[in-house]
C-alpha cells in the first residue's frame, strides 16, 4: 500500500492539478459528493477552509482505493488511518482531516460513524500563545512597507482574522466615525469594531500612497491580497524583529483579545468585538490575561458610598 503523497497537495509542479480536481475526474460520484458537501458547509456557515480541508484528504482517501470513501469498508479505512499514523513525513492534521471529513460524510448521507469504525479525536486543550506590548512594538518597528505595518495594525488594532483582514473594502473603513465594519466573518455574521487614531492614520496614508480601487489591501490585479501574502508579511515582520514565539496572523488576534482583558474591558464587550458565537469561546482568555487581583470588599459599603 502507497502512503499519500502530500506533495500533490503542496508541491505546484508544470502539470499540477488540485488533488480534488483528479478526485473528481477519477473516481466515480466523487464530483457530485464534493458538491453536496460544498452546499451542506454552505448553508451551516462554515467557512471554505473547511470544506477545503475536508475534501483534500478525503480525494487522497478516494484516489487511494479508487472509490469513493462511503463506499469503502471499516477494515479499509482503518488500514488507510494506521498507514498516515506510519507516515512521519505527514502531519497530525492530515489524520486528524480524514476523520473528520469523514464523520462529516456520514452526517450529510445517513450513515454510522462506527460501520467505518473512526477513531475519537480529542481537540488539545492548548492556551493560546500571545505577544507583550514590547514585542507588538517590535513588530510594528520591523515593517519598512507602509502595507504591511497597516496590516499587522489592524490585526492587532482590531482583532482580525487572516481572511477579514484580507476581505476589508475601502468602504468598510469609516474614517470619521472610526469603526470598521468587518462584513461576514465566521458563521456569516457583520460586525462592527472601533478604529483606534493610529489606525486611522494609517488607512488615510495607505490609501494616499497606494490608491487601492475597491479592496483595502489589493494584488497585482485587483483582487483582494492573497492569504499567503499577509501570512507573508507577518512572518517576515517576526524574524526581522527577533521574536522566538510561534507567531501567525491569528496570534494577533489572540493578543488583541487579552490585552483588551488585562487593560479591564469586560467579557462580553470583548467576545462581541471578536464576533464569538460563543462566551465560551472567549473565556479561553481568562486563563491568559494578568489581571491584577482585587482587594475583597462588601458591596453594602458600595451602596452608601462609605469612606
Amino acid at each position: 500500500m502507497q502512503y499519500p503523497n502530500p506533495t500533490i497537495v503542496y508541491g505546484r509542479p508544470k502539470n499540477y492539478v488540485p488533488i480534488i480536481e483528479r478526485a473528481c475526474i477519477n473516481v466515480s460520484g466523487f464530483a457530485a459528493l464534493y458538491k453536496e458537501m460544498e452546499r451542506a458547509i454552505s448553508v451551516s456557515g462554515k467557512s471554505k477552509s473547511t470544506l477545503t480541508n475536508y475534501a483534500r484528504q478525503l480525494a487522497h482517501l478516494a484516489l487511494h482505493y479508487e472509490t469513493l470513501p462511503t463506499d469503502l469498508d471499516a477494515d479499509q479505512v482503518m488500514d488507510y488511518l494506521h498507514q498516515l499514523l506510519q507516515n512521519r513525513s505527514l502531519s497530525v492534521s492530515f489524520f486528524k482531516f480524514t476523520v473528520f471529513g469523514m464523520r462529516f460524510v456520514c452526517k450529510l448521507r445517513g450513515l454510522e460513524y462506527k460501520q467505518f469504525g473512526l477513531p475519537e479525536i480529542e481537540r488539545p486543550k492548548k492556551l493560546p500563545v500571545v505577544l507583550n506590548g514590547t514585542e507588538v512594538k517590535l513588530l510594528m518597528a520591523a515593517c519598512t512597507q507602509l502595507r504591511n505595518k497597516l496590516l499587522i495594525g489592524l490585526l492587532y488594532g482590531c482583532g482580525l482574522r487572516c481572511s477579514e483582514v484580507r476581505q476589508l473594502t475601502i468602504a468598510d473603513a469609516d474614517l470619521e466615525r472610526r469603526m470598521l465594519h468587518v462584513r461576514q466573518g465566521k458563521g456569516s455574521k457583520d460586525r462592527y469594531v472601533p478604529l483606534g487614531n493610529m489606525i486611522v492614520r494609517g488607512i488615510a496614508a495607505h490609501l494616499s500612497a497606494e490608491k487601492p480601487v475597491k479592496y483595502l489591501f489589493e494584488g497585482k490585479t485587483g483582487e483582494p491580497l492573497s492569504q499567503r501574502a499577509t501570512q507573508m508579511a507577518v512572518t517576515q515582520a517576526v524574524k526581522k524583529a527577533g521574536i522566538h514565539k510561534p507567531i501567525s496572523t491569528h496570534t494577533l488576534r489572540h493578543t488583541y483579545a487579552t490585552h483588551l482583558l488585562e487593560q479591564g474591558l469586560d467579557i462580553v464587550t470583548i467576545k462581541s468585538l471578536l464576533g464569538h458565537s460563543n462566551i465560551e469561546t472567549t473565556m479561553v482568555y481568562l486563563h491568559i490575561a494578568r489581571i491584577p487581583p482585587r482587594t475583597a470588599f462588601s458591596p453594602l459599603d458600595t451602596l452608601y458610598d462609605q469612606h
